[in-house]
This record gives structure tokens, C-alpha cells and sequence, in this order.
């Protein structure tokens, strides 16, 4: 029996008994935070303290507002300035930063950035206008207080009629909670990368590989993997082997549950909160209509599944017509899932869906497949990178990357690299142990796992915003970065350099800028910029959809654009908790 198996089975069984000791001895024993409530109106009092919870049958203690996981549901009105008097109740600092929120730069939540934190027994008053409508989200920016439970819903009702119709509104934010101390977690990576990747290849796999295909060809992958020190296990860092993973503070066994009248229009905000967790979200026999990303109106897309990255909102709109069904939303290496329902009544529960196989990498995930971006046609199907010695590996990529990444823009955009790093010099520098030899545009992928499973998947070239944005004119500058990683070290950043090592990106107030990312790493990264919405370069013309943050996909090279309009020093990082804090962190300074 495997590991993951094992793991993701037991802890649905703890969850079961955990709500059969709920029944008995009742809520407020084995579960001291509440489920969040919901706060209205320009004036908000909040206070971050710590509340026992349990969600595994083990007591331990949540970083609350106003004492539940998630926090309260915040509903503000567009066009009202709102005043929110944030409250520490906690022994050590702490912070809100309103994610995906346009707002002035002292107000953004981000300790030792745009502000000190919010000392222990001080009340901080953050007051701005809201400037938007949709649904977005609020979490600590302070420690690892947003993996203990620092997070909530914050939705910006519109000043004006909106464009789609519906009976019910339900927020289902996800989420992953660990019983170990956050801390750990980072050390445990640090030490070991894999440390919670127990879904690794056992000669189980290596006799079903040789049956497909071939015993020379698995050996050669086998040995590739192996000279690269590297897992094509390696979807998620963090996964089921430590994690429950949460629907609106609800274990699955907990069963988290909407109501409605059959034939009503449902429409559901996905949030996705989680540290380091990405979600394959579907409602088994039920077509989902994307009408919102990041809380832009975009042009409906009819989908029956979708992947919300970290910090990333979907609003879709439901009609189901059945007394109940399943919310699914499994992690995306498939070590467990979050669940919940949609019920004519309460109790009801419907079929919880298998866990999808297990996704593995590919060499065209570490940028190493021919005929790819922009290679061109170019035939590698002679090179035996496995035969390489580590000089001649490294010399190669270097070569390799230099000539995959000379690609210029369509528009003839200048492009210079953010840090005034030479791509073909990454490789073999400290924080960089991959060098993508070739990129290419991924906006048409589903992503590893979704592409090609049968059912109609959502892709960040599927969206397409309801109406021109006033803002869109071309850019006159931009700049490139590259995401790189070292597994083995645990080390993170832009372009080889964590955030301790790299100055700030400096940009002209009102400039029109593109930003490219480059994707080096055999991981999806989630990245974000505080302060800005920016379109996404996916090809639909006047149309471009507005989002705060894009997850980027192994070998892969996607731009966006934006209008520095709001000075100050803004946050741009990778939303990956433990990744950030191992330096995938950036300024970039408005001025």
C-alpha cells in the first residue's frame, strides 16, 4: 500500500471520527474557532488572537480574526471609504495586506515595506476607498501567521448592476492546515526538499515504464532525473503527507454545506488561501460558467473544471438541479482533497468523486523537449544529456538557454533583463540548479494532470474580459525575470538571487511596463504584484483579462502589462508561503 494512499485514507478517517466526537460532545469542545461571520459597512473592527482548534483529532492553536478560521467575510461597497481597526491581540507583530486591493502604498500591509506591523496591543486603522468590485481576499504578511490561519474573504460589492444573474452567493475559500509548527515545515525542507514527497518512483513504476516504453528508454529517464538530482514526483513541496486540506474552515469529513432551491442560479467565489497548495476544482455532473478571475468580469467560459493557483479567485455560476452535489477541489499532485455540498437541505451529502492518478513530470516540464518556443524546429533527439558530465551538462545549458531566451517581442518592445543578468550565466550559480533550455507560451495548457483527462478544462487563454480595458495601451519598456530555484538547498528567487541579495526593481510613475517571466524551475509558481491589476498578454486583443496574480507554469514564458500608476515600494514575490520566505521575494519601487 502507498504512502500517499495510506496518508490521504487516514486522515479522512480522523476527519470521520473527529465529526462523530463533534455530534457527541458538541462544536465549541473539539473546535474553539467559529465559522467566520459576515461584516458590512464602511467601519470594521477586527482582532487577530489565538483560538484553539482541531481539525484532525489533535488539539492545537489557529492565528484568528475575531476567532475563526478563515476570518470574518468582509463585504465593503464600491465607491465608500472604509475604515478597518485592526486589533493585535497576539505576543508578537503582526499585519493584513488586502491582496488584489488598489489602494495607497501606507495602507498595503507589509511589515517592513509599506509600514512596521502592527505591534503587540496596538490597534492599526487602515483607511482607503475601494476602487473595484469582485471578490478577492485578506491574509497576515507578517511570519507564517497565513499558514496558521490568518486569511479571509473579502468581497467588493459593485456600485453599478452586474452583468449576470443568480439566486445564491457563497464564498468556498481553500485552504491547507498543518499540526506542525510552520517552522518545522521550512526546516524539514531545508534539509530535505522532498521531505513530504512520499509519491516517489518505486520498482513498481520502473516494470510499468519498461512495459511502455521500452527498457532503453526508462533507464535513460531514470538516469537523466538522477544526474539532475531531481523527482518528476515533484508537483507540490508541501503536501497530504502533513496538510488536511480545508473548504471554508471545514475538514472533509466535516462536510461543509450551501443550500438551495432546485433550478436556482448558484454562484460560488473559489478562494484559494492556502500556503503552498494548488487546487483542480469540479462539481461532478454540473457545468460550471467562469464569470469572474481575480475579480474582473470576464466573458462567460462554460467549464466542468479548472486550476486555482495560490492567492488566485474564480467566481463561477452553478444550476444545479439535484437534491445534492459534491464540491471537489483535489490538490494537484493528488495527495488528498478538500470537499463540500450543495444541498436542497442540510445532511444531504452526494458521492465524493476518486482521486485523480497521480501526475508525473516530463523533460518538457524542465524545458528540455526539442521543437519547443523558441528552438524552433531544432532536432535534440541526438543528445543523450545523461552521458554529460556535470561540465559539459552545465556548458550546454548555458548555450542553450542564451539561445532559447534571444526572442523578441512582436511588438518590438525593448526588452532588458530586470537585474542585468546575461540568461546563459544562470546556470551553475548557487541559488540555480535548472536553466530552461526552452520556453514556451503555456497559456493554452491546462496544466500538468488536467491536459488531456477528458473534461473541459479552463485556461488562462480562455479568458476574456467583458469590456475593453481603459488602460490598455502598449507598453514602452520591458522587463524580464527569471524564476529560479535550487531544490536541493531549498533557495529561491528572481533571476539566481533571493530577495536578501537583489536591489529593487525600479520603475517611472505612470510608465506603461511589461513584465516578462521566464519559467526555469520544474515548478508552477503563483507570482504576484501588491498594489497594480495586470493584463495578461493571452492573445485577446482589446480584451486582455486583468488579474493580481498569474501561476506560471514549468518552461514556460508569459508577459503582462501594466500602468505604474500608484507610487510607493510594492511587493512582488512568488505565493508559495515557504518559497517567499526563502527569498522568491522582490521590490518594486514606483517613483
Amino acid at each position: 500500500m502507498n504512502k500517499v494512499g495510506t496518508l490521504t485514507r487516514r486522515r479522512f478517517v480522523e476527519g470521520l471520527a473527529l465529526a462523530t466526537g463533534l455530534a457527541q460532545a458538541g462544536h465549541a469542545r473539539a473546535h474553539a474557532a467559529g465559522p467566520p461571520v459576515t461584516l458590512r459597512g464602511d467601519r470594521i473592527d477586527l482582532t487577530i488572537g489565538s483560538t484553539p482548534v482541531n481539525f484532525t483529532g489533535r488539539n492545537r492553536t489557529a492565528t484568528t480574526v475575531n476567532g475563526s478560521v478563515p476570518g470574518p467575510i468582509l463585504r465593503l461597497r464600491e465607491g465608500d471609504t472604509v475604515t478597518l481597526n485592526v486589533t493585535n491581540r497576539l505576543s508578537e507583530p503582526t499585519s493584513i495586506h488586502w491582496h488584489g486591493i488598489l489602494l495607497p502604498n501606507a495602507m498595503d500591509g507589509v511589515p517592513g515595506l509599506t509600514f512596521r506591523g502592527i505591534m503587540p496591543g496596538a490597534t492599526f486603522t487602515y483607511r482607503f476607498p475601494i476602487r473595484q468590485a469582485g471578490t478577492y481576499w485578506y491574509h497576515s504578511h507578517s511570519g507564517m501567521q497565513e499558514q496558521t490561519g490568518l486569511y479571509g474573504p473579502l468581497i467588493l460589492e459593485p456600485g453599478e448592476r452586474e452583468p449576470y444573474t443568480y439566486q445564491r452567493d457563497y464564498v468556498v475559500m481553500l485552504s491547507d492546515w498543518t499540526d506542525e509548527d510552520p517552522m518545522t515545515v521550512m526546516s524539514n525542507l531545508k534539509q530535505q526538499s522532498d521531505y513530504y514527497n512520499y509519491n516517489q518512483r518505486t520498482l513498481g513504476t520502473f516494470a510499468k515504464d519498461v512495459k511502455r516504453d521500452g527498457p532503453g528508454a526508462t533507464v535513460d529517464d531514470r538516469l537523466m532525473w538522477g544526474k539532475m538530482r531531481m523527482s518528476p514526483t515533484d508537483i507540490m513541496d508541501v503536501t497530504g503527507a502533513t496538510y488536511t486540506f480545508l473548504m471554508n474552515g471545514q475538514p472533509p469529513a466535516r462536510n461543509w454545506t450551501g443550500l438551495y432551491e432546485r433550478g436556482e442560479k448558484v454562484r460560488l467565489r473559489f478562494v484559494n488561501g492556502a500556503s503552498m497548495s494548488t487546487f483542480d476544482v469540479r462539481i461532478p455532473g454540473l457545468v460550471m460558467t467562469v464569470v469572474q478571475a481575480d475579480g474582473s468580469d470576464v466573458e462567460p467560459v462554460e467549464v466542468e473544471e479548472f486550476r486555482i493557483g495560490v492567492a488566485e479567485t474564480y467566481d463561477v455560476i452553478v444550476t444545479p438541479r439535484q437534491d445534492a452535489c459534491t464540491i471537489f477541489a483535489q490538490a494537484q499532485d493528488r495527495s488528498g482533497y478538500a470537499r463540500g455540498t450543495l444541498a436542497v437541505r442540510e445532511g444531504l451529502a452526494a458521492a465524493i468523486p476518486p482521486i485523480d492518478p497521480r501526475p508525473q513530470r516530463t523533460m518538457a516540464d524542465m524545458g528540455m523537449s526539442h521543437g519547443m518556443g523558441g528552438m524552433g524546429s531544432m532536432d535534440m533527439s541526438h543528445m543523450d544529456m545523461s552521458k554529460m558530465t556535470p561540465g559539459e551538462r552545465k556548458q550546454h545549458m548555458a548555450m542553450m538557454a542564451a539561445m532559447s531566451h534571444d526572442q523578441k517581442p512582436a511588438d518590438g518592445v525593448p526588452t532588458s533583463n530586470a537585474d542585468g543578468v546575461d540568461p546563459g550565466t544562470l546556470s551553475g550559480q548557487p541559488g540555480v540548479d535548472n536553466v530552461a533550455m526552452e520556453t514556451k507560451d503555456r497559456l493554452g495548457e491546462a496544466g500538468i494532470g488536467l491536459d488531456g483527462n477528458g473534461r473541459r478544462n479552463l485556461t488562462y487563454r480562455d479568458l476574456r474580459a467583458l469590456r475593453p480595458n481603459r488602460q490598455s495601451l502598449p507598453p514602452t519598456r520591458a522587463l524580464e525575470f527569471h524564476l529560479t530555484g535550487n531544490m536541493e538547498r531549498f533557495l529561491w528567487g528572481f533571476d539566481g538571487k533571493k530577495f536578501s541579495q537583489a536591489g529593487p526593481v525600479r520603475v517611472v510613475a505612470g510608465e506603461r511596463i511589461r513584465f516578462v517571466l521566464v519559467n526555469d524551475t520544474m515548478m508552477e509558481h503563483p507570482i504576484h504584484l501588491h498594489g497594480f491589476l495586470f493584463e495578461i498578454e493571452n492573445g485577446q486583443g482589446d480584451r486582455l483579462p486583468l488579474k493580481h496574480t498569474i501561476n506560471v507554469k514549468p518552461a514556460e514564458r508569459m508577459s503582462f502589462v501594466f500602468t505604474a500608476d500608484a507610487p510607493g515600494h510594492w511587493a512582488f514575490h512568488c505565493h508559495l508561503l515557504y518559497h517567499m520566505e526563502a527569498g522568491m521575494f522582490r521590490t518594486v519601487l514606483v517613483s
